[in-house]
Parts: structure tokens; sequence; C-alpha cells
């Protein structure tokens, strides 16, 4: 049984996303993409774009220190920050093992309770839905408008787009529900096991509930708020390096930010697959060419993640140095 857990958390979610790209790709002139991507990219504003690809996991690692606070936990802000480095890279891996990672890392280089942590990164993902679902509202309403005048001036037919959807990409989406449902299952499972040791879970409702607790709420909420303003800069501003996406207005690519960011739901290594066929989706109805929308998902998707594996060989390296320090000085605080 444990082998069969350990596939489907490593090997199906490559394949599903090695079989995606494959299917997106297939027949691509790579070498008129890479001259593209590389030699005509605008690299100042996708710097630019990189920065506020940072700010959010600082944002994420402050946070998440002033919920663990009221609980008697004082981890310095950079492990916290180190160990949020450590897990995005670590989910490149196995998708959804950072929130374990995480707290793990914590535990081992500041003594902070495993499952008190825990708690509070439920308590994060919580609020982040919470704030990912209103910008979703928002971006759909937004352009709602744009929508309409734009189906009425190219005499959109629902049937005519339903029919130029190939048997392959209705698997496609087919398959994204199944492991994105599967995916869901597979966390109710661990965490009803998990309910079954009482000390373990009243950790974990210390976390939960930690945030009646945090000295400063407001500004916990303007560390949510601008970890997703981070998030959305951070993908939007690379719209500027390209000249096939540089019209797209900010609130067209807050809805094709949503749609990304729902897609990475699926248990993919970062995404990959899933957010290309969202993001190739969005920009064409938006009137980007089908090609350079696809060039414009592989480009950035790569160099993002790039980003996140420098990161988490920065946060390995810091701790390496820290070493055990913080835990000693942890328990005598």
């Amino acid at each position: 049984m444990k082998i069969l857990l350990n596939f489907f958390k490593i090997i199906v979610p490559f394949a599903l996303a090695i079989g995606i790209l494959w299917w997106m790709y297939r027949g691509t002139d790579w070498q008129m993409l890479l001259r593209c991507g590389i030699n005509e990219m605008d690299w100042g504003w996708m710097l630019i774009s990189l920065a506020f690809g940072v700010v959010p996991l600082v944002f994420r690692a402050l946070r998440w220190r002033m919920a663990l606070l009221p609980m008697g936990e004082n981890p310095s802000s950079r492990v916290c920050t180190d160990a949020i480095f450590l897990s995005y890279a670590s989910s490149l891996v196995i998708p959804r093992i950072g929130e374990v990672t995480r707290c793990g890392t914590l535990k081992s280089y500041a003594g902070v309770s495993f499952t008190k942590s825990l708690g509070t990164v439920v308590t994060e993902r919580i609020i982040d839905s919470v704030l990912m679902l209103l910008l979703a509202v928002v971006a759909f309403f937004s352009q709602l408008p744009q929508f309409m005048r734009f189906l009425e001036e190219t005499n959109f037919d629902y049937h005519v787009i339903v029919g130029r959807f190939t048997s392959t990409g209705w698997w496609v989406t087919i398959l994204c529900c199944f492991f994105g449902l599967g995916f869901t299952a597979y966390l109710f499972f661990r965490l009803q096991i998990f309910k079954k040791t009482r000390e373990k879970m009243q950790g974990f409702v210390d976390g939960l509930i930690s945030l009646k607790d945090v000295k400063n709420f407001p500004l916990y909420l303007l560390y949510s708020v601008g970890i997703w303003v981070g998030y959305y800069l951070h993908f939007y501003l690379a719209f500027y390096a390209f000249d096939f996406t540089s019209g797209i207005g900010p609130l067209a690519g807050l809805l094709v930010f949503c749609a990304g960011t729902f897609a990475v739901l699926v248990p993919t290594p970062n995404g990959a697959g899933p957010w290309h066929f969202a993001i190739k989706t969005m920009l064409v109805l938006y009137g980007v060419a089908e090609q350079p929308a696809i060039l414009f998902a592989l480009v950035v998707h790569t160099i993002q993640t790039a980003l996140v594996v420098l990161l988490g060989a920065i946060g390995w390296a810091d701790l390496s140095f820290i070493g055990k320090k913080e835990v000693i000085d942890n328990s005598h605080q």
C-alpha cells in the first residue's frame, strides 16, 4: 500500500505533467520558439517580475511567524524564510509536500512544535483560498463586458468552439479534474489518520485558532493581501517582456493569473502541464496567436521554476550555515 501511495505521489504527477506538455508542444518549431523566447524577450521586465517572485515568499514567512508567536513559539524570521524557500523547492519533487517540509524544517532548526506549525499552515490555506476566490470574482466580473463584446464582434458560436476542442483536449481536462479530486481525497484520508492521536490533534487545533491571539491582526491581513499582490505582479509584469502580451491590460491579466492559479491546484510539479494549458488557452481568448501563447507559457514557467530552485538552494545553504543553533537559542527564550 505504501509503495502504491509513493507511486501516486511522485510518478503519476510527473507523468501527467509530461503528458500534457508533450501534447501541447508536439510539432513545435523549437528553433523559432527558443529564438523568440530568449533573443526577443525584454530581460529587464523579466528581472523586475522575478523580484516580485521573492517578495510574497518573504511576506509568507513573516505572516507565519506572527501566527506562531501567540503559541509560545519564537522562530527567527530568517529561519521561517529559509523554510518557506525550501518548501517551494521541495514541491517541485513531490507536489504539495511543501507544507510538511516547512513545518519539519522549523522543528529541526527552531524547535517549533510540528503539529502547531501545521495548524497555522492550514489556517493560512483557508485565508489564501478566500482571497483567491475574491480575486477570481473581481477578475471575472470586471472582464465580463469585454468577453461579451468579444463574442459579439467575432460572431461566437459555442458549438463551433466545442467542435474544435479535440478529444485529447477533453481527456486532458478530465484527467486534471480527476487527479485534483483524487489528491483532495488523499489529503482528507491523511487528516482522518492524523485525528486518531489526541495529543497531536490538540496541537493542530491550537495552530488553527492561533489567529485570535495575533497581536497585530491588521498587519497579518496586510501580509496576506501583499502575498497575492506579489504573486500577481510576479506573473503580470512578465507580459511586458513580450511584444505579443504587452498590450493585455491589468484586469485581463488578473483573470489569466486566476486561471493559472486554479490550474496549479492539480498536483503536478509547480503546476507544469495544467498551468501551461490554462495560460495558453486564456491568452488565445485575448487574441494572442497559439504559438506565441505557448511560447509565453513555456518561457515564463521555466524561468519562474528556476527562481524557485535558486531560492530553495539559498534556503538550504543558509540553514546549513545556521545548523542547530536556533533550537538552542529558542529553548532559552
